[in-house]
């Protein structure tokens, strides 16, 4: 891992949004405390002490504790955007080098300086990104990579600096991916049936709204 980042209050670049402030522009720290933050529903904000989070409704909460993404996606976007995108300009809390985080198996587990973690879900993209990107067609053009990085629940939490090593502890058996699950979501309802092989692994609302996608795509 090169980068721990930690997000500050901005103007949100969405100004049709309600929400005013945005943490998405993170910026690189020498160590960050993540923890369980308890549920979205609460309101809860991130499993990163002092990373602000502006629209709570949507991001934070356990399974969106911290994001994770990759360098190489970044610099990916970089050619896809024509300039240089920094460590934690996709919002990340972790930019990593050596694996694909969106490769990651649902439910896998990592351990990360002193914490553990555990791959919960994707990162879907909104319209905040969108303008945060400055490109009409974002959404549509991030979700056709499937380069979405992940989001990681906090099992133990712990100190993570940059340099940390990533080790997978544990990986279950059903071999459905955070790409795979991103697809699911969004662009390829005919994946729902398969990604549910993870379903015990999944967020509620995420196995809910697979198998409405499933029943859908059956009838």
């Amino acid at each position: 891992m090169i980068s721990v980042n930690v997000g500050s209050s901005r103007p949100n670049p969405d100004t049709r949004s309600d929400v005013t402030v945005t943490g998405i522009d993170k910026r690189p720290v020498e160590r960050i405390d993540v923890f369980a933050p308890g549920p979205k529903s609460d309101l809860s904000g991130s499993g990163v002490r002092g990373d602000f989070i502006g629209d709570r409704r949507h991001h934070g909460g356990d399974a969106q504790a911290v994001y994770a993404v990759a360098r190489d996606d970044l610099d990916h976007y970089e050619g896809v955007l024509g300039r240089r995108l920094p460590d934690g300009w996709m919002g990340e809390n972790l930019t990593v080098v050596g694996l694909a985080p969106e490769q990651a198996i649902v439910g896998e587990r990592w351990r990360v300086g002193t914490a553990e973690l555990q791959v919960s879900c994707p990162r879907i993209p909104c319209r905040t990104f969108q303008e945060w990107a400055g490109r009409a067609r974002w959404i549509r053009e991030f979700t056709a990579t499937g380069r979405c990085g992940t989001y990681l629940s906090v099992l133990q939490p712990g100190e993570i600096r940059a340099g940390d090593p990533i080790e997978r502890v544990s990986v279950p058996d059903h071999g459905v991916t955070i790409r795979d699950l991103f697809w699911a979501l969004t662009s390829k309802r005919e994946l729902a049936g398969r990604v549910l092989a993870a379903s015990a692994f999944l967020t509620a609302s995420d196995r809910e709204r697979l198998e409405r996608r499933e029943t859908h795509s059956a009838s």
